[in-house]
């Protein structure tokens, strides 16, 4: 059982940063559990009761990066509610923010949070961290070693080269913050992004019938271990947490560990060793079977068809 799993009442939430005093944030949103689980450098840090979008207003699951944050914000369409502590998930209008919650979900398709909790979480935030929304319930994390881009085959020989327009990465990108890698089987992509913005991007192909049954979200920690990584022999091997997500537990993630060993997935081994060397503690790595949700950095903010309006940036 998830160490924070304990019965909360509407309002409630448990908050200890000091067990990850640095590094980027994951938050993962259950709406299965109308519960939301922050984590910081693959460490849990807390956990809230929320309020997610109602009946015919439902908040949509996929994996978002935070575009925009306003301390103070109010809704253009209902009644100039305010949505305090912002943070924007769609130009369209899904933020997370804070708001009342009584019990149950009853917004317009945000996720509200308990206002103290929703000025915690604001403060440890950047733009371009992660944001996880599941409809299922967020299982226990495990460690594993994952190699789901090792550019070699499962006896351990080189793959040969992709395609050179398969694969591109973007050294000119003048962007801070964290890395975080979203690698869709159903787009047959992977995207690298740093504080939000695309940093690389490479063709993806899939064994015929291989999935992963739902989402697992792999964070790299701190510490290396004296064996070569099978991503890049030249460096260390990192060591990684997983939360399994959106149909995914943790017996089936142990089945999923197996099945990644066989190399079901590839992509140009020069973009894996690229992505490799920008790898830091707090990096993340999402497998998923659906469509990542990112921004387009070309597009403008549109009128809003929610609860929110683009605004100033704060």
């Amino acid at each position: 059982m998830h160490k924070f799993l304990r019965p909360l009442r509407p309002g409630d939430y448990l908050w200890y940063p000091e067990a990850a005093p640095e590094g980027p944030v994951v938050l993962v949103v259950s709406l299965d559990e109308q519960r939301a689980y922050a984590y910081r450098n693959g460490i849990a840090i807390g956990v809230s009761t929320i309020s997610s979008g109602r009946e015919g207003k439902e908040t949509p699951t996929g994996v978002f990066t935070i575009l925009q944050k306003r301390r103070d914000h109010r809704s253009n369409l209902y009644n100039d509610a305010p949505m305090p502590y912002m943070q924007r998930l769609t130009w369209d209008g899904i933020a997370l923010h804070g708001g009342p919650l009584p019990g149950y979900p009853a917004s317009h398709g945000c996720v509200r949070l308990p206002q103290a909790f929703a000025e915690k979480l604001f403060a440890v935030t950047r733009n371009g961290d992660t944001v996880v929304v599941a409809g299922g319930p967020a299982a226990p994390a495990s460690l594993v070693h994952p190699a789901v881009l090792a550019p070699v085959d499962a006896a351990g020989r080189p793959l040969a080269p992709l395609p050179a327009a398969a694969a591109a990465w973007n050294d000119d990108a003048d962007v801070d913050g964290p890395l975080s890698v979203l690698v869709s089987l159903a787009q047959r992509r992977v995207y690298a992004l740093r504080d939000g913005v695309p940093v690389g991007e490479a063709a993806l192909e899939v064994e015929p019938g291989f999935e992963v049954g739902g989402s697992v979200l792999m964070v790299v920690g701190s510490e290396t271990e004296a064996v070569p990584s099978l991503i890049d022999p030249d460096r260390p091997r990192h060591r990684w947490t997983a939360y399994p997500l959106l149909g995914v537990d943790a017996e089936s993630l142990a089945v999923l560990q197996l099945r990644l060993q066989q190399r079901p997935l590839r992509v140009d081994p020069a973009f894996a060793q690229r992505l490799y060397a920008a790898l830091a503690p707090g990096a993340t790595v999402l497998l998923t079977d659906l469509p990542a949700v990112r921004p387009d950095p070309s597009a403008q903010p549109r009128a809003p068809v929610l609860e929110s309006d683009p605004g100033d940036g704060s």
